[in-house]
C-alpha cells in the first residue's frame, strides 16, 4: 500500500525524522505485527504501535476484561468489564486510527 496524503499529514512529524522518511513509514504502513495478550504490557505496545501507523495489528487474547485489571489495562475501560479484551481492544484502536 502507499501513503495518502491523510497518511503525509497524519505522520508528518515521524516522516520529518531523518533517516525514516515517507519510506519508512510505507514500511510501518505495509507491516504485520502480532501481539501475544492485550493485558498490562499488551495494551501500551498496541496503542503505540497502532498510532504510529502499523498497518496491521493481530492481537491474541482469550481473556476478557475484569475490573481488577482496569488499573493497568489502558485499552479497557468501566464499559469493557466482561467483554472480551481483543473486542476491546479492536474497538479503542480503530478509533484512535482508523486506516489500521
Amino acid at each position: 500500500m502507499i501513503l495518502t496524503d491523510y497518511d503525509r499529514k497524519r505522520y508528518h512529524r515521524q516522516i520529518l525524522i531523518r533517516g525514516f522518511g515517507e519510506t519508512g513509514q510505507q514500511k510501518l504502513k505495509n507491516s504485520t505485527v502480532f501481539i501475544a495478550g492485550a493485558g498490562g504490557l499488551g495494551s501500551p505496545i498496541a496503542t503505540y504501535l497502532a498510532v504510529a501507523g502499523v498497518g496491521h495489528l493481530i492481537i491474541a487474547d482469550m481473556d476478557v476484561d475484569d475490573l481488577s485489571n482496569l488499573n493497568r489495562q489502558i485499552l479497557h475501560w468501566d464499559k469493557d468489564v466482561e467483554r472480551y479484551k481483543v473486542e476491546s481492544a479492536k474497538g479503542k484502536l480503530s478509533a484512535m486510527n482508523p486506516t489500521i
